[in-house]
């Protein structure tokens, strides 16, 4: 058994485990998802933020479970789109999502939209749930940047290949994964948390 103290990340999503595991096991926490786990009922993301699906991930699975829980949500609000996706940035294209579906949907709807409004920003959501599905966490932080008109790079997931940061002129899918785990939305927002977190698991 891991003398380190460990923590579940309520996702599925391989890519953002990957980063959330980079952010936190240098810090020894020994990071957990669902995938550990058998039978594990799906979160039902009814928030109307990105707060609120976070803290539902949290506690739901922290009081499945009977561990200390992470929920993360986060997404995409493009300024020429009143915010959209936002909350529905995962399944943008429909039921039968993906990452090719989502990113097509996102460049039709901002065909004619000139470079210059073409404006975004990238938002992560944190709540941390104690085991009995209390949330003693939360923190929330954003980077701005600019949807491309075609992708670029082969690096991260989601939006990444169109979500340019301008004052690298770069996408996060050209940035490699070191730069982006100091830059992107869901870096800050660890940063954040990270060391109150590790006070809260350590014994």
């Amino acid at each position: 058994m891991s003398a380190k103290p460990s923590l579940v990340i309520a996702t599925r999503n391989a890519g953002k485990l990957r980063e959330i595991r980079g952010l936190l096991e240098p810090h020894g926490v020994e990071v957990l998802s669902l995938a550990d786990y058998e039978n594990v009922p799906e979160v039902e993301e009814t928030g109307e933020t990105f707060a609120e699906n976070a803290a539902l991930k949290a506690t739901q699975i922290a009081r499945h479970l009977n561990c200390w829980t992470l929920g993360e949500d986060s997404g995409l609000m493009v300024d020429a789109l009143d915010g959209r996706p936002g909350i529905y940035s995962a399944r943008y294209s429909g039921p039968e999502a993906t990452d090719e579906k989502n990113n097509a949907k996102l460049i039709e709807e901002l065909e004619d939209v000139p470079t210059e409004k073409r404006g975004a920003q990238y938002v992560c959501s944190l709540a941390v749930s104690d085991p009995e599905g209390t949330v003693q966490l939360t923190e929330e932080a954003t980077c701005r940047g600019q949807i491309a008109t075609e992708p670029h790079g082969e690096n991260g997931f989601g939006y990444d290949p169109y979500f340019t940061i301008v004052e690298l002129h770069k996408t996060f899918g050209e940035l490699p994964p070191v730069v982006k785990q100091h830059l992107s939305h869901r870096a800050r927002a660890f940063e954040r948390v990270t060391p109150k977190l590790v006070a809260f698991l350590k014994p």
